[in-house]
This record gives structure tokens, C-alpha cells and sequence, in this order.
């Protein structure tokens, strides 16, 4: 039976509300729960799951939605352990030393010069401005802050020689000490000025796990490089690591910026002096003078090269080249073999920049690669919810997060979409992230080795599932333990978003030949 109760006016946070869910589908008796607010986004994965019904269709984005698939009778429990839990997560904020506003916090901390902002975006931007008008250093984690107000709190910033990372800044490392989703990385020479976070993640990491550091990683948020604000934050940072004594090699990495931003960017960091290394994903740079990535994986290997003193060679690296590895050509073969139906790869993303990547070199072989936000219009999907032909979404985007926590954080959306697509006669390949470091669940791989087995139970043959685990030995996950418990449940793992994304490839294509 389905079970539904609409409370009006009932405000929780996405997190709250995930761990209430998490309670809920612990209760015997429990098939599927979903504790959350009445968002578009919601309503449509309670439609997917068949646990739709009016008092949902009708209930607003303030309402609070219980709503239970079980047993006879379950309700009454339901609710009780639901009730127990919000009361008791109440009753331990009033415990906790919370600052109610951005001077009492300065009050419990007179001598903090950084005020990470993650609150919503309409008020976002004014206490990004509150805080540099108090001569603070911004990370601002929202996003839906209007572009007026992120061009004037930067401008404002740049004039008292403050940084603003963001708005929609996921990752930063501040003179050592890890900002939102970051991972555990060793200090060293490499600094990073990112509009991109999954993607500055990618490259921090490798660069850490070939045995090199990061002096500072300052992240911009996406929106920074496009023409309209012109790279204020994005040319800031690397004026700050030109000056910087611990940065030797400076790695820029973004989304396509705009021309006038690539053209003011490079003239910068030859002038700084210093060792670089560029990628802009779906961008160009045409210099002969700068060395270029052409993935995240070969960005992060120069610049460990780079940092090393050693020469760059031409082409492209990759992290068994460096690092020493598997026999990728056995594996490809093996897995054609095993493979039972299917001719499709679906991308399952939670880092946009990763998403990104993996359009950019399935195009170069498969043409269109249908998404939500194509690199070609023409292969935009209708229905962000459903797939065709070979497709790449990212489950991190606004469409997806409203009313929910982030894919990195709750995996039952990326879950239901792994199943789908299995169940789907046509998919042969299904890739994806299991991103690690702070901010991120404990326990990443148990979730999806879940969904792999449940598939895999359902369907009952044999497809290819191929992970890329974006971390560091020193994650609070535990890398090696993330590794075996994927490899447990049969999925193909790989140390970067490169290379998982070419051995997809290259079995696609032998099962195409």
C-alpha cells in the first residue's frame, strides 16, 4: 500500500530530510519512502516510482511530503520515527553554538577573515556583500544569485583586494584547509584557479596521487568566465598565485570561458613567470608558448611533471603511463564477450565538469551525445528523466537538485536512473562518478554497489557499469575500500574520468564492429 501525508507549511532542509528517509526505509515492512518537500523534482520521482497520487499533485513547494510504500498498518509507525527524528535534530541545533547571523559569528570568531556562504540564493548575495564590506574573503556555495549581484560584489571585492569564490563555488582549498567538497591532498607546488569544481577535484587529486601537492586551489563558480563577468574572480586568482611564494606551476581549468577572458588569462600567467598548465573543456588555446591539457587526467600529469622539473612531451598522458596499471586492452575484449544485449552508453554524472568531459570524447566518436546541456542543441533532451540513445546527464544540475541534497551526498535518484537504464533492452554500458573528500556520502560505492546488484537481480543478464573513483588514500571514505567494494559488484573501476570514459569507448565500439 501507498501511504501519503501532506504537511502544509512544513519547512526542513534537503539534508534533514534525506537522513529522515534514510530512518524511514529502515523500518521492516518499508518497500520505499520519501520524506521531502513538495518540489517539482520530488513530485516527478515519486511519479517514477508509481507513488504519485493528488494530495502530492496538489501540495506546494513549502509542503512537507511523507510518503510510504509498505505493508498494512505502517503509517502510524512511519510518522512516530519521523517525528522522533526531526524533533530530536531540532532539539540538538539548540544544543550546538549556532550564529544566527554573519556579525554574531564574527563575535564567536573576531579573527576569521573567510565566511563560507551556503544559505538561498535570494539572500545570498547581499551577505556576500555584508562580508566584504567587513574586509572578509567569500566562498559563496549558493547559487541562483543574480548576475548583477555577482558582478558588484566583485567589483567591490577586487577594490579591497578580497577574493569571492562563486556563486555556485563547490571546491576550494585554502592555504591548506578544504572548502566544501574537496579531497584530503598534500601540500605542495601546484596552485589551481578553477570555474570548475568536480573538475578542480579530478586534477587535485591525480596530482596528489602521483606523490606532488596543492599550495591553493581558488574556485571561481562556473558563471565567472562567461562574457557577461568577464573573469573578474578567474583573473584575480591568478594574480594571487603569481605572488604567491608556494605556487611554482599554476593549472588553470574551465568550462568554455569567453575569448576576451582566454585572451586576458594567458597573458596573465605567461607574465606571472611561473610554470602553467591549461585546459579549458570544449575551449581552445592556441599557444605554442603554454603547455595544454587535453583531459583532466593529462592537466594534472603535467603539472606534477611540470613541478618535478621534467619535460613535457607531445601527445597525451595517461595515469597508467605514469603511475603503472592494468592491461586495458584484455579488459575491453573481456568485457565484449561478457556483455549480453545493448549498443547504448548512458552517463550517470554527479560533476558537471566530468559530464562535461565525457560528451566532449564520446562526441569525437559517436557524434550526438544526447543531455540536458549537449555540447550540440540539436541533441538536447526533451525529458531530462529519460534517455536516448547514447546519452550523458548530469545529476548535479539545478533540474535535478531543487528540493534535494546533491547526487554527491544522496544517491537515491542516481540509484532509480541506474536501474532504468539497465532495465533498458538497448543500453549496453552505463558510466558514472563516485567522487570522495569532504562534504561527500561516507559511503559512496556501498549505494551504487547496491543499485548494480538490484539491477543486475532484476534483469537477470550481464552490462557493462564503469566507475571512476575521484579521491585521494587519505579520503575520509577510504579509497582502497571504495575500490574493492565496487569491484565486489562487478563494475569496471578506473583512477580518472579519462580513462573510464575511453574504455567505455573502445568497448562500445568492438561491440558495434
Amino acid at each position: 500500500m501507498v501511504y501519503t501525508v501532506v504537511r502544509k507549511n512544513a519547512y526542513y532542509d534537503s539534508v534533514t530530510l534525506m537522513l529522515a528517509t534514510d530512518e524511514v526505509k529502515a523500518i521492516d515492512g518499508v518497500e520505499e519512502a520519501l520524506v521531502g518537500m513538495a518540489t517539482d523534482t520530488n513530485k516527478e520521482f515519486l511519479k517514477d516510482l508509481g507513488m504519485m497520487s493528488k494530495e502530492v499533485e496538489e501540495a506546494g513547494p513549502n509542503d512537507l511530503l511523507i510518503v510510504v510504500k509498505g505493508r498494512e498498518g505502517i503509517l502510524d509507525e512511519v510518522l512516530k520515527v519521523v517525528d522522533n527524528f526531526l524533533k530530536g535534530g531540532e532539539e540538538e541545533k539548540k544544543k550546538e553554538e549556532v550564529a544566527s547571523s554573519l556579525d554574531s559569528a564574527l563575535e564567536m570568531m573576531p579573527d576569521a577573515d573567510l565566511v563560507l556562504i551556503s544559505i538561498a540564493g535570494e539572500y545570498a548575495g547581499k551577505e556576500a556583500m555584508k562580508a566584504v564590506d567587513k574586509g572578509l574573503h567569500v566562498m559563496l556555495f549558493s547559487d541562483n544569485v543574480s548576475l548583477e549581484e555577482e558582478i558588484e560584489v566583485k567589483k567591490k571585492a577586487i577594490e579591497k583586494g578580497l577574493l569571492v569564490m562563486g556563486p555556485d563555488c563547490g571546491t576550494a582549498i585554502i592555504n591548506g584547509v578544504p572548502l566544501a567538497f574537496a579531497n584530503v591532498v598534500r601540500r605542495g607546488k601546484v596552485g589551481i584557479v578553477a570555474a570548475s569544481g568536480t573538475g578542480s577535484q579530478e586534477v587535485s587529486s591525480i596530482v596528489s596521487n602521483l606523490g606532488e601537492g596543492i599550495s591553493q586551489l581558488i574556485g571561481t563558480g562556473g558563471r565567472d568566465v562567461k562574457k557577461d563577468v568577464g573573469g573578474l574572480m578567474f583573473l584575480e586568482g591568478i594574480k594571487w598565485l603569481s605572488e604567491d611564494d608556494g605556487t611554482e606551476v599554476i593549472v588553470l581549468i574551465s568550462k568554455p570561458p569567453a575569448p576576451e577572458v582566454v585572451e586576458k588569462a594567458v597573458k596573465l600567467v605567461k607574465e606571472s613567470g611561473k610554470k602553467a598548465v591549461v585546459h579549458f573543456i570544449r575551449g581552445e588555446v592556441k599557444d605554442e608558448d603554454l603547455v595544454v591539457g587535453k583531459t583532466l587526467e593529462d592537466t594534472a600529469i603535467k603539472a606534477v611533471l611540470l613541478a618535478q622539473g621534467k619535460e613535457i612531451e607531445k601527445g597525451e598522458y595517461s595515469y597508467y603511463e605514469i603511475a603503472g596499471g592494468r592491461d586495458l586492452e584484455s579488459m575491453v575484449k573481456e568485457q565484449i564477450e561478457k556483455i549480453e544485449e545493448g549498443k547504448y552508453i548512458r552517463g550517470l554524472y554527479s560533476g558537471g565538469t566530468l559530464a562535461d568531459e565525457a560528451m566532449v570524447l564520446f562526441s569525437k566518436e559517436m557524434g550526438c551525445v544526447w543531455s540536458p546541456s549537449p555540447i550540440d542543441e540539436k541533441c538536447k533532451l526533451e525529458n531530462i528523466n529519460e534517455s536516448r540513445e547514447n546519452t550523458v546527464v548530469d545529476m548535479g544540475e539545478d533540474e535535478f537538485t531543487r528540493g534535494r541534497p546533491h547526487p554527491m551526498i544522496d544517491f537515491t535518484m542516481r540509484k532509480e536512473r541506474l536501474i532504468k537504464e539497465y532495465m533498458d533492452p538497448e543500453v549496453a554500458i552505463i558510466i558514472l562518478d563516485v567522487v570522495l573528500g569532504y562534504g561527500s556520502h561516507m559511503d559512496p560505492a556501498s549505494e551504487i554497489a547496491e543499485a548494480v546488484n538490484e539491477a543486475r537481480k532484476r534483469y537477470g543478464k550481464y552490462k557493462l557499469v564503469v566507475a571512476n573513483i575521484l579521491g585521494t588514500k587519505d579520503d575520509p571514505q577510504g579509497y582502497d575500500k571504495q575500490w574493492k567494494t565496487l569491484e565486489d559488484a562487478g563494475v569496471a573501476v578506473f583512477p580518472s574520468n579519462a580513462t573510464a570514459v575511453k574504455f567505455a569507448l573502445e568497448v562500445w565500439k568492438g561491440l558495434r564492429s
